[in-house]
């Protein structure tokens, strides 16, 4: 994996700095995270169990290093720039899946 030369909104860039988030964690969201589109046109990333696992395969102990880093989510634009990042305070709600559970049920 190579980093990415990050694409920031001038925006993102200051909510890095005020929020103490590394460049090198977006890039790793992006790399490993999940993806989840919203209405508006953005996408969230963010890293789930899987892509935690993921991760700590492809990075072996110096993924415990970044462990307490890693709760954190950014969010792209259409175009692939990054339009903020921030910490992770709650679980991300997955909407669509447990209305689609929901209707399932007889």
């Amino acid at each position: 994996m190579l980093m990415r030369i990050l694409d920031l909104s001038k925006h993102a860039a200051i909510r890095l700095q005020q929020r103490g988030i590394a460049p090198l964690v977006v890039d790793l969201l992006l790399e490993f995270g999940v993806t989840e589109k919203s209405g508006d046109g953005t996408t969230k990333h963010y890293l789930d169990k899987p892509a935690r696992r993921r991760l700590r395969s492809y990075a072996g102990q110096l993924a415990s290093l970044l462990e307490a880093h890693l709760d954190c989510y950014a969010v792209t634009g259409a175009e692939g720039t990054i339009v903020t990042a921030a910490h992770r305070t709650q679980q991300i709600k997955h909407w669509a899946v447990s209305h689609y559970t929901l209707r399932e049920r007889p």
